[in-house]
């Protein structure tokens, strides 16, 4: 099998739908990746998030190279071996923890400085360090390491951390391609940066084109802006990137903005979300988000969502979740997660189906309407 190919199989509008095909598995697209930040999708074992339909997940390179540390998990035989997850694996470049999570960050031209959110130990994430800590991860997907700036930031910061992020791009690249054998069997991904500026979206796209991706990004996006003005974005973001390789829309998201995106040409997404929302207590389903925790379920003989076909939904009550979720339970916050994955494959598969049968606009319209409805 060659190290890496998108071949896409039916369009409707501007959504595409295919295959990436890697030597640790196919990819259907668009697709959706759990996120499993520390070497685990928190709640769930392997097996369960690939029974949810998940055929790629995401690892978080700030979070590894800090705790075990990249070259531990080199030395113990890759994240795939170390997590007992066999298929391929996405992972981000670190660039947008570092600049969250620590408040003494320094950016230079060399990289970022930064002080472990953990114990305060002082780390340099350069281009090339953020491509060899993925690498020693045995990475499927890595991410260029770019600069991502607030969309409120000024119009002269923007254009800088713009810049640097290309710059950044090439860099990346280079790095990548020193690989050897790793190189031979991964791919990389640019990310466009530009905040909401149709002006600099362009700047960064033909830069990282002219540089040579496997697949894009759009980054900076999600990021408080809001809806509507992401969407505005997008308007005319995707369409800058390649039409023949694989997009991806970084840390979204919310369900109607996965829909809302796939219309716009998006393949590939990722978000806390689902995981995240389950330890909590909140529920995806068709008719939006509940929260199980609220006392009206507390006699509610009802699965999570009926009709869910998952496990949690074909097993237990909303009741004993609810019961489970109040009482600090740890299998409240594990049935609840398996139910928002399986919530969020079924939902790619449903916008998969929907264009090879070029009803995708019916799909997004009902999907949305009942969605947003509540």
């Amino acid at each position: 099998m060659s190290r890496f190919s998108f071949n896409i199989s039916a369009t409707d509008g501007a959504a595409r739908t295919g295959v990436i095909a890697m030597q640790r598995g196919e990819i259907r697209t668009p697709a959706f990746m759990p996120v499993g930040t520390a070497a685990t999708v928190k709640a769930m074992r392997p097996e369960e998030v690939r029974a949810s339909g998940a055929d790629i997940i995401l690892g978080n390179t700030y979070h590894l190279m800090l705790r075990p540390g990249a070259e531990r998990v080199a030395k113990l035989g890759g994240l795939h071996t170390f997590m007992g997850w066999e298929r391929p694996i996405l992972t981000d470049s670190g660039g947008y923890q570092v600049m969250s999570l620590s408040e003494l960050a320094k950016v230079t031209e060399e990289g970022v400085s930064f002080a472990s959110h953990l114990d305060g130990s002082r780390h340099m994430l350069s281009p090339e360090r953020s491509i060899e800590v993925q690498r020693l991860l045995d990475s499927d997907i890595i991410m260029q390491f770019d600069q991502l700036v607030p969309t409120t930031s000024t119009p002269q910061v923007q254009q800088d951390a713009m810049d640097r992020s290309i710059r950044w791009a090439k860099r990346s690249r280079d790095e990548f391609d020193r690989g050897g054998e790793h190189a031979e069997r991964a791919a990389i991904f640019g990310i466009q940066q530009g905040a909401l500026d149709e002006k600099l979206r362009k700047e960064s796209a033909d830069a990282l084109i002219d540089i040579g991706f496997d697949g894009y990004a759009v980054g900076g996006l999600a990021v408080g802006e809001g809806q509507e003005a992401m969407l505005g974005c997008l308007d005319f973001a995707v369409e800058m990137l390649p039409g023949d390789k694989p997009r991806y829309l970084m840390g979204v998201g919310k369900p109607d903005d996965i829909v809302e995106a796939v219309v716009r040409g998006i393949d590939m997404f990722d978000c806390v979300l689902p995981t995240r929302s389950g330890r909590t207590g909140q529920a995806f389903t068709a008719d939006g988000p509940i929260n199980l925790r609220n006392a009206r379920f507390a006699e509610d003989q009802e699965p999570i969502e009926p009709g869910c076909p998952c496990p949690a939904c074909t097993t237990f009550s909303r009741a004993y979740v609810h019961h489970l979720v109040k009482s600090g339970e740890i299998l409240g916050g594990m049935l609840m997660t398996q139910h928002n994955l399986w919530f969020y494959q079924r939902m790619m598969q449903g916008l998969r189906d929907a264009i090879t049968g070029q009803a995708l606009k019916s799909f997004a319209s009902e999907f949305l309407s009942r969605y947003r409805r509540s």
